[in-house]
């Protein structure tokens, strides 16, 4: 059965592997989950990234959790804000923060995924797509 809402259940697999302190997790891949991907490596909530088989129907992603030193999560949390139900758009000045800044906003704009911090930095607003801390 074809998953209705790909981000959401990328956010559901990381959050429910590292519950279990799983050292990494497998998903279908696609050029938004890989771009994200990137995102929370260069923000520093995972390790790493890779993928395998791009363009094909069997393409999947791996992603390396990342834990602290005694064992404790990196990301605390992820929360899916603009659904494929109800987008929502924030202009660049309206960009939620997340914790006072200690978590990110995920924005898509025109110019691809970007932090809540680039996104206001750039003056560019766009989709929520969701929150990690």
């Amino acid at each position: 059965m074809p998953v209705t809402d790909p981000i959401a259940d990328m956010f559901a697999r990381i959050r429910n592997a590292t519950r279990v302190h799983a050292p990494h997790v497998e998903m279908p891949a696609s050029k938004l989950k890989v771009a994200l991907a990137e995102l929370l490596r260069n923000e520093g909530f995972i390790s790493s990234f890779e993928t395998k088989a791009l363009g094909t129907p069997e393409q999947k992603m791996r992603i390396v959790l990342k834990y602290g030193q005694r064992g404790e999560q990196v990301i605390q949390g992820l929360k899916r804000f603009s659904k494929p139900g109800l987008r929502i758009y924030r202009p660049s000045k309206k960009v939620p923060r997340v914790l006072g800044g200690l978590g990110i906003a995920i924005v898509s704009t025109s110019t691809g995924l970007m932090t809540d911090r680039q996104a206001r930095k750039s003056n560019i607003g766009g989709e929520i797509v969701g929150f990690v801390w």
